[in-house]
This record gives C-alpha cells, sequence and structure tokens, in this order.
C-alpha cells in the first residue's frame, strides 16, 4: 500500500528525559524552520500531553517560494528557499540537521472515521490486541491514490461497551475501536518529499497543518468539551475539530490571507507588495464610524515617483475584504454542517493563523458561525523571537508539541527506511548532543 512509503512512527518522548526536535513548515507566504530542546517539566507542573517544556535553540524564517497552496509548484525555487531558512536554523543552534517533522496543507486534506472489532475470546486485552484492531482499520482505511497522515484512536469498546479509554487488562469477548483517519494525496507529499531530499533532509514525521495549528491554540477544556479551530494561512485556510480530548475531523479550502491581498491589488490597482501594506495597517472587516472620513493615500500600479498619490476612503478597503472573509467562514460553515461536526464542535471556535489578526474578524465570525469566537496564540514555547510569538506560527508551535502526544497516534511504520536520529527525532548532530545531554 502506498500508506507505508508515506507514514511513519514517531516514538513518544521519554518522560524525564531531555531530547532535542526539529520542525519544517512550508506554507505559501513563508517557511520556518525551529529547533528545539524539549525540557522535562518538573513534577506536579505537567500538563495532559505536555510533560516538556520547548526551549527554541535555533530559529529560521523567511519568505516562501516555488510553493502554492501547501503544493509544490517549482522545485527548484522551494529548495533554495527551504535551504536559506534551515540554514539560518542550524548556525543558530550550532547543529546539522538530516531530519525533521514537516506539515502538510496540500493534497486535498480529509478526514473519515472507520470502525473495525476483533475477537478476544473471553481473554484480557493485551497490547497486541489493540495493535491488531487498529491494523484492521488501517488496512481499508485508505483509497490508493491517498495516504495516512494520523490515524488517531478516538475511543474503544469492550462487547459494545463505547466510552472506553484505555482497554489494557479488561476482559471480553470483542474488542472495537472508532478511528479518524487524516489522509491527503500521495502524489502532493512525495513531491513535498523530493524537496527535502533535494535539499538532504528526511522527513522524520508528517504533521497535518490543521492538527498543529489546533495543538498550539487550544487548552485542555476546551479540547474535552468540543471545540473547532480555524487556522487562516497565507493561501489555505483549514480547520479542526476535537472533542472529548481527540482530533475527529479536519479539512481544508484553498483561499487564505493571500486572496485577500490580491483582491485588494485588484480592486485598488496597486500593486500586491503595496495591498500587502494597506491590509496589514489599515485592513478592517468591520466597519467603523470615521470609515468614510478616514482617507488612505494609495500609489496607482504604474504612477510615475512625482506624481501625487490618490486616496481612498478607509470604508472601501473594508468593502473589498468582507465578502472574501464571509465567503470563507461560510465554506467552512457548509463543509461542518454536512458532515455533522458543528454539533460536535460545541458552542466554540478558535481562530488562529495570520489571517485571523486582522481586525473585526472575531466578530464576524460570530455572526457567521453563530458561535463563540476568541483568537489563539502559540502557548508553552520558550525561546521564540517576538516575532514568531504570534498566531502566524502556531502551525510551528503545534508541532514543538506533537511529539509529546504522537503516543495516542497510530499508523504503519515505513517500510523503505526508519529515518535516523539517537532518539527518533533528530538525526547527527556531533559532539554538541553527546556533551549536552
Amino acid at each position: 500500500m502506498m500508506t507505508d512509503a508515506m507514514t511513519s512512527r514517531l516514538r513518544p518522548v521519554q518522560l524525564g528525559k531531555a531530547t532535542l526536535v526539529a520542525v519544517l513548515d512550508i506554507g505559501s507566504t513563508k517557511i520556518c524552520c525551529v529547533i528545539a530542546r524539549l525540557v522535562p517539566r518538573a513534577e506536579g507542573k505537567s500538563l495532559r500531553g505536555r510533560s516538556h517544556q520547548a526551549e527554541v535553540i535555533g530559529f529560521g524564517y523567511g519568505p516562501s517560494s516555488g510553493v502554492k497552496s501547501g503544493v509544490v509548484t517549482d522545485i527548484e525555487k522551494a529548495e533554495q528557499a527551504i535551504r536559506n531558512v534551515v540554514g539560518m536554523a542550524e548556525r543558530a543552534a550550532g547543529l546539522t540537521l538530516e531530519s525533521v517533522l514537516v506539515n502538510v496543507t496540500a493534497g486535498r486534506l480529509g478526514s473519515e472515521t472507520f470502525s473495525a472489532a476483533v475477537s478476544l475470546d473471553g481473554q484480557e486485552v493485551e497490547k497486541t490486541d489493540i495493535v491488531r484492531v487498529l491494523k484492521a482499520v488501517n488496512s481499508r482505511s485508505v483509497r490508493p491514490e491517498r495516504s495516512i497522515i494520523h490515524a488517531l484512536p478516538i475511543g474503544y469498546a469492550l462487547d459494545g461497551q463505547k466510552g472506553i479509554r484505555d482497554p489494557k487488562g479488561m476482559v471480553g469477548e470483542k474488542l472495537g475501536v472508532d478511528v479518524a483517519v487524516i489522509s491527503a494525496e500521495t502524489l502532493a507529499m512525495r513531491n513535498l518529499e523530493l524537496v527535502l531530499h533535494r535539499c538532504h533532509l528526511q522527513i522524520e514525521a508528517l504533521v497535518a497543518t490543521p492538527y498543529a495549528s489546533g495543538l498550539a491554540s487550544l487548552v485542555d477544556d476546551e479540547a474535552q468539551l468540543g471545540v473547532a479551530c480555524l487556522d487562516f494561512g497565507g493561501a489555505t485556510t483549514t480547520v479542526s475539530v476535537f472533542n472529548d480530548g481527540h482530533l475527529v475531523y479536519a479539512d481544508a479550502i484553498a483561499i487564505g490571507g493571500h486572496h485577500l491581498t490580491l483582491d485588494i491589488a485588484r480592486q485598488l490597482s496597486v500593486s500586491v507588495s503595496d495591498a500587502e501594506r494597506l491590509k496589514t495597517l489599515y485592513g478592517s472587516v468591520l466597519p467603523g464610524q470615521a470609515d468614510e472620513r478616514d482617507m488612505i493615500a494609495i500609489q496607482p500600479v504604474g504612477a510615475a515617483l512625482d506624481e501625487a498619490p490618490g486616496q481612498v476612503a478607509r470604508s472601501v478597503l473594508t468593502r473589498i475584504m468582507r465578502p472574501r472573509i464571509e465567503e470563507i467562514l461560510t465554506a467552512i460553515r457548509d463543509r461542518m454542517q454536512a458532515t455533522g461536526m458543528m454539533d460536535i464542535c460545541g458552542r466554540r471556535f478558535v481562530l488562529t493563523g495570520g489571517g485571523s489578526e486582522l481586525t473585526g474578524l472575531p466578530e464576524v465570525a460570530r455572526r457567521t458561525l453563530a458561535r463563540n469566537v476568541r483568537n489563539g496564540r502559540p502557548m508553552g514555547i520558550a525561546g521564540l523571537p517576538e516575532i514568531a510569538k504570534s498566531a502566524a506560527f502556531s502551525t510551528v508551535a503545534g508541532m514543538l508539541v506533537y511529539p509529546q502526544v504522537c503516543a495516542q497516534e497510530y499508523v504503519e511504520p515505513r517500510n523503505s527506511r526508519r529515518l535516523i536520529g539517537t532518539d527518533g527525532y533528530l538525526a547527527r548532530v556531533g559532539n554538541w548532543l553527546r556533551h549536552s545531554f
């Protein structure tokens, strides 16, 4: 199956032991690489799925190139952009990477829920029985043209009794499991893998972007009661739904913040860079009382340097941006209603990603989605530079958390190779690693 070629199994971080992790966020507008040391939290201070504190020791950040909506469109440009960013992080950390955790937005992300059961013959549930039932799900849960990114057990059932978190040691006749499977098109991920190979990097594991954003932005109570996390990226908007502490749904649409910039550029006949500046400095999707009087200077495309700039009212900018935001929110809402996820996510949405910082977005989201809405930012990451503490870096922050929660996941291991790493996360880091721990 294609599944074996594209997915891998990370061993969870060991309690009480420090380790290193390197993550690479490949977006349509930016690329970010972070190298961090995961240090055990003090006894009694650890949270569920957060046994370690991430301390950043290397950070690289730069504009994306050769990538559109998470899909590699120019392999040479993408390679050069990744090399630049990874090189910055490596120089800051004083080590060389051979493998990284990478996010996946491309390939038409989709999620499905599958169930399976195996016979126990009245015996006690052992670890091998859990592996058997999970493999039974995996063997039938993906089409040949798609690959599994995550296979997340939502809950176990013993003789029809659901709601069992850990069945090990219990006795029954039949063990069942419900699994949320997140998958993407294989060819899109192979192109991503090809670019990284050209950069002499191996994929340690693939992490779905909406899952990573949720891990970075949500608190335990939200994930337990039901919540949806909306990540407004540059060229894509992703959504993840958590319930009872588990990811149960993920989706993505190919519309993001950069489409707002293009709308402004077309409507006002300004350059894309000027449109981005206008969106960042003056953009709002909620009209204000003084918007008709507030005038903004604009420089039309092709205007001479000595030509006086034109002016538009701030309300014009709002009228250009708001329809696109409403389109994104309506598309997400309709998809979730079609799959029944609007009920499962409860009464709460969390907004994150660079586009979520747009003025007035939470208010418009409340009206469109008819849910409580708050803005989310990365939490619990020490040593991040000031620029990386915004919601635009939620994905990379979530990938730093991911190794701590991957014990809950199951995917078939790679047959072709087991990626290098003394502890399953990083490859050779020379004397620096040996002397540090």
